[in-house]
């Protein structure tokens, strides 16, 4: 008899209905891919939090004696031309990277998602002044852009997070204004407006909920797009200012050493490479999970 219970349970747990959120993580580490780049963010997640405990007297003490160190056990990446320890450095600058890729994405999602909702939602002529709008910001290359942006209002991290953030803005109108298009003739759209919901109740109660997919599948991978694009900047000299280690930055500084000393720029390298494929492979999973045409 407790065979025959044990067996139910196992068959009951087998084929229980799982909620949303654990269909998405069911499927999440089931792919191998994603699963790697969930390990991966993880890490990433780690040496940020590893940062805050790094004071920047200790990040940034040189030494005229321990200049170009290679890798040690006593500097797990080495030293820089000033004698200062990479591996610090390197965890340091996680916290641009997070503080960019978050806090650029953030500003594209907030008014993306705002234009892009009412450009599908609206139709017509608010709908041809908002894309024209999106189609002229796109016109011009993001990293041109952001350069402009940085130029008019100086180097630091905030204005590089807002000038990555609104060039950024582009694709998520386009993106939101296609998810709303294909779900706001659906029928409880229709019964929210019989009732009398209000059509900005009706876009972020009802279309928007619905909609979200394609969204989550682009905030992952523009994420990894994003600290890219500010490490491109910081490496030729647009971006976070020195001395703070930002990755782009510390490989522009070592750029002239790459033959004596390649671990200056092959660790923030490596840092950049690791980010982005984690968030990648997570937003190749996402897309698998939350795609029904992909499931098995």
């Amino acid at each position: 008899m407790s065979k025959t219970v044990s067996g139910k349970e196992l068959i009951t747990k087998k084929y229980r209905k799982r909620s949303r959120f654990g269909e998405i993580m069911h499927s999440i580490f089931k792919n191998k891919g994603a699963t790697v780049g969930v390990i991966l963010l993880c890490i990433i997640f780690v040496m940020f939090f590893a940062s805050l405990f790094v004071s920047y007297s200790s990040m940034t003490a040189t030494s005229a004696k321990q200049r170009y160190i290679p890798p040690s056990w006593q500097f797990p990446f080495g030293t820089d031309d000033l004698g200062r320890n990479l591996f610090l450095r390197v965890v340091y600058g996680t916290r641009y990277s997070i503080a960019i890729g978050f806090g650029c994405t953030a500003i594209s999602l907030f008014f993306g998602v705002l234009f892009g909702s009412i450009a599908g939602f609206y139709g017509k002529v608010v709908e041809n002044i908002i894309m024209r709008s999106a189609d002229v910001m796109s016109s011009i290359p993001g990293m041109l852009s952001a350069m402009v942006i940085m130029t008019a209002l100086g180097q630091s991290l905030p204005n590089l997070i807002f000038a990555m953030g609104i060039s950024s803005m582009p694709l998520y109108i386009r993106i939101t204004r296609a998810s709303v298009l294909s779900v706001r003739s659906n029928e409880y759209v229709e019964a929210a407006r019989a009732i009398g919901v209000s059509n900005f109740g009706i876009i972020f109660t009802e279309v928007l909920p619905n909609g979200m997919s394609p969204l989550i599948v682009t905030i992952t991978t523009g994420m990894g797009m994003t600290i890219m694009a500010a490490a491109g900047l910081s490496f030729i000299g647009f971006g976070v200012p020195a001395p703070r280690p930002e990755w782009g930055g510390l490989i522009s500084s070592g750029r002239a050493l790459t033959r004596t000393a390649p671990w200056v720029t092959m660790f923030p390298g490596l840092a950049i490479m690791m980010v982005v494929l984690a968030f990648n492979m997570l937003g190749d999973g996402l897309r698998d999970a939350l795609d029904p045409k992909l499931k098995k």
